[in-house]
């Protein structure tokens, strides 16, 4: 082969090369949720859809808020019996109960308890420093880590690349999502820790917000059979904890801030400056802007994304 010949190869293959790795999929997204699971059932539908995102990397759950332990006992047996028993379970300090665990038979029986757990917060941040600008923290419960994540390290914690939170009401308060508003009252995640709410959203992290404005979701009757018939291991353990919950209808709060990670669209958000004041409202401000704000979503659109997700593999 010439010299010419070689070298014309040789440019070849690189710009081939190129051109394949200039092809490939992004990098799935380093999360870690942070979670007050086993009281309400949207934190379990929440998990179980990280769980079937392959968009997402789920690098640890942390509990939060109430009996901690027992949460982190229910996500390992959650886990096991959905194969990812990988997934670090971190528990975060325990408070005063405020609500009742409705899942706590689940939790107890299980049968993948692990011997420990590393604590929340320091699992957060040894996460952010190993990869710092890279994870996005998924807060779906009162914020009770969050704020002793900036109390005891403001600099890492500010290496996070973003918050994704469930949290707050701009226009609109808890009620039917296709009635006329209900004037906005205190959000249960922001109500419960009032100032580590506040230290959030005057952090400098970049947030993102699901307020109850997007987030009242109702898995109606046909689709939740739709689902509990699929039979999957992670739709059984749905079922089990949906019966445990004793109500009827769910609604899909939390589950918005993953879909929202794997597809934007599902719930578009604005730049707006958000105050929470002492009584624990989401008020809007008149400075810069300190987060972004979904103020409305497709219900249709987020429960064809979902079912989709925790459809039987075919």
């Amino acid at each position: 082969m010439s010299n010419c010949a070689y070298i014309c190869l040789l440019v070849f293959l690189l710009f081939s090369a190129a051109a394949v790795a200039g092809s490939s999929p992004p990098a799935a997204e380093k999360i870690i949720i942070d979670t007050d699971i086993g009281d309400d059932i949207d934190d379990a539908f929440a998990v179980a859809l990280a769980l079937r995102s392959p968009e997402i990397d789920i690098r640890g759950i942390s509990t939060t808020f109430g009996d901690t332990e027992t949460r982190a006992r229910l996500l390992d047996r959650m886990l096991g019996e959905a194969g990812r028993a990988d997934i670090v379970v971190a528990v975060g300090p325990p408070t005063p109960a405020k609500s009742e665990l409705t899942q706590r038979r689940y939790a107890e029986a299980g049968h993948f308890r692990r011997p420990s757990h590393p604590r929340a917060v320091d699992f957060i941040l040894d996460q952010i420093r190993r990869n710092p600008g890279q994870i996005t923290l998924v807060a779906i419960g009162p914020l009770v880590n969050v704020g002793a994540l900036i109390d005891r390290d403001r600099e890492t914690f500010r290496k996070l690349k973003r918050v994704v939170m469930m949290g707050g009401a701009i226009h609109r308060g808890y009620g039917d999502p296709y009635s006329a508003p209900t004037p906005p009252k205190p959000e249960w995640n922001i109500l419960n820790d009032i100032p580590s709410a506040q230290k959030l959203f005057a952090s400098g992290v970049p947030l993102f917000v699901m307020p109850l404005d997007a987030t009242q979701l109702k898995l109606d009757e046909v689709k939740r059979e739709f689902l509990f018939r699929q039979g999957t291991p992670l739709t059984d353990t749905l079922t089990l904890l949906y019966h445990q919950w004793g109500q009827q209808t769910p609604t899909l709060f939390d589950p918005m801030t993953v879909a929202f990670i794997v597809d934007p669209a599902l719930c578009p958000v604005q730049a707006m400056n958000i105050q929470v004041d002492n009584d624990g409202l989401t008020r809007v401000g008149s400075g810069a802007p300190n987060a972004h704000i979904c103020l409305s979503s497709d219900s249709q659109a987020f429960f064809r994304f979902y079912l989709s997700r925790l459809e039987r593999p075919k």
